[in-house]
C-alpha cells in the first residue's frame, strides 16, 4: 500500500526529530566532557607561569663577563606588544634587508653591541624540502630575537634524501655540532613552521624544560593533551645531556615528543609553560602529514631504553656552511 506524505501525522515527525536532536547534542557533550574529566585536554587544567612571574623563571648570566659592557636588562626595552605576521609570499630581497637592519653575522649569529646579553641561545631547526617556510621563519625570527637582546645562533640541520625523516635525531645532531661552534647554554628545538606571536615570549631557558607554546592557532589556541612537548621546546644544555637527548629511533612522524616528555619525568624534571597570552603561536600552512604506523608501540617499548639518544648517535656530516642567516649542516643519518 502506497502512503502519501500528507497522510503521515506532522506532529509525530516533529517529535521524533526533536528527540534525535536532543540525543545527538547530549552524546556530543558527553564525548567532549570525557577527555576533560580524564585531563586529556583543555587549557584550564594546565599549570602556567603567570605573565608577571616569567622573569623569575628565566635562567641566564648574572655576573660580569669578559668585556666591560654592562649586562642587558632581564627584559629588553625593545619588545613590541603586537607583531605583524608574514604573508606566504616573502620577497627574496628580504635577506639583505635583515642583514642591513640588524647586523646579522655569517652563520645567523647576533649579539647586542651595547650590553652583554643575559641569554646565550642556539635555535636548532630540523629541515627537509621546506624552503619557503625556512625563508619565512628566518625573515620573522631574526628581528624577533634581536629585539629580545639575545646572544644567539640559528642552526638548520638538513637530512639528506634516501631514508624517512627523523626529526628527533636531527635535533641531537644539531646539539652536538653546535657545541663545536658555540658555548650556548640554552638550546631551543624548533619546527620551521611555527612563529611566536608575542615579543614577551622570551627565547631563553628556564629552571625546567619549557614547552614554548601554550596555544597555537591551528588547535584553536588550545592544547590537545597535557603531555604535549612538540613544536618548539627550550632546554638547558645540562638538562638535555641529563635526559640523553631525544630518541634516535623515531623515523617518520609522531611520538618522539612524547618520548622526550617521558625522559624528562624519568630524571626528576618537569615541563613548564608560560601564560597562553604570551606563549601563543601561528603555524604556517602546509599539507597534512600522516602519522607513522606503529609509533605508539615504539613509544611504549622505548620507555626504559636509557641508552638510546646522544650516547648512541650515529651520523655523517655531508656538507656545512655558514650562510648569511643561518648555520647549515647537511647530514645522513
Amino acid at each position: 500500500m502506497k502512503v502519501n506524505k500528507r497522510d503521515v501525522p506532522l506532529k509525530a515527525v516533529n517529535i521524533n526529530i526533536t528527540k534525535v536532536w536532543i540525543i545527538s547534542v547530549f552524546a556530543n557533550f558527553i564525548l567532549w566532557l570525557l577527555p576533560i574529566f580524564f585531563g586529556k585536554y583543555t587549557d584550564v587544567l594546565f599549570p602556567y607561569i603567570a605573565h608577571n612571574d616569567i622573569t623569575q623563571e628565566l635562567v641566564g648570566l648574572i655576573g660580569p663577563t669578559e668585556n666591560k659592557f654592562r649586562m642587558c636588562p632581564v627584559v629588553s626595552p625593545y619588545l613590541q606588544n603586537t607583531l605583524r605576521l608574514l604573508d606566504n609570499n616573502v620577497d627574496s630581497l628580504v635577506d639583505e634587508e635583515i642583514l642591513m637592519n640588524n647586523d646579522i653575522q655569517a652563520g645567523g649569529v647576533w649579539e647586542p653591541s651595547d650590553c652583554n646579553s643575559r641569554y646565550h641561545v642556539a635555535l636548532i631547526i630540523p629541515y627537509r624540502n621546506r624552503s619557503q617556510h625556512l625563508q619565512q621563519f628566518l625573515t620573522y625570527m631574526h628581528p624577533f630575537l634581536v629585539r629580545q637582546q639575545l646572544k644567539y645562533r640559528i642552526v638548520v640541520v638538513e637530512q639528506a634524501e634516501g631514508v624517512a625523516f627523523n626529526r628527533a635525531k636531527l635535533f641531537n645532531i644539531g646539539f652536538v655540532e653546535t657545541l663545536k661552534l658555540s658555548k650556548a647554554d640554552c638550546f631551543i628545538f624548533h619546527d620551521v613552521d611555527l612563529l611566536p606571536q608575542n615579543d614577551y615570549n622570551i627565547y631563553a631557558c628556564t629552571h625546567h624544560p619549557r614547552h614554548m607554546y601554550s596555544a597555537v592557532d591551528t588547535l584553536r589556541y588550545h592544547l590537545p593533551y597535557r603531555r604535549l612537548f612538540g613544536g618548539a621546546v627550550a632546554m638547558q644544555q645540562v638538562h638535555f645531556k641529563k635526559v640523553n637527548g631525544f630518541s634516535n629511533k623515531f623515523y617518520g612522524w609522531g611520538a618522539e615528543d612524547d618520548d622526550m616528555y617521558n625522559r624528562i619525568e624519568q630524571v626528576g624534571l618537569s615541563v613548564i609553560r608560560f601564560d597562553p597570552r604570551v606563549a601563543s603561536y601561528v603555524m604556517l600552512s602546509h599539507s597534512s602529514v600522516w602519522r607513522t604506523e606503529g609509533r605508539l608501540e615504539k613509544l611504549q617499548d622505548n620507555k626504559d631504553d636509557s641508552e638510546d639518544g646522544l650516547s648512541s648517535l650515529s651520523y655523517h656530516v655531508l656538507d656545512k656552511k655558514e650562510r648569511s642567516l643561518y648555520t647549515w649542516f647537511l647530514v645522513s643519518c
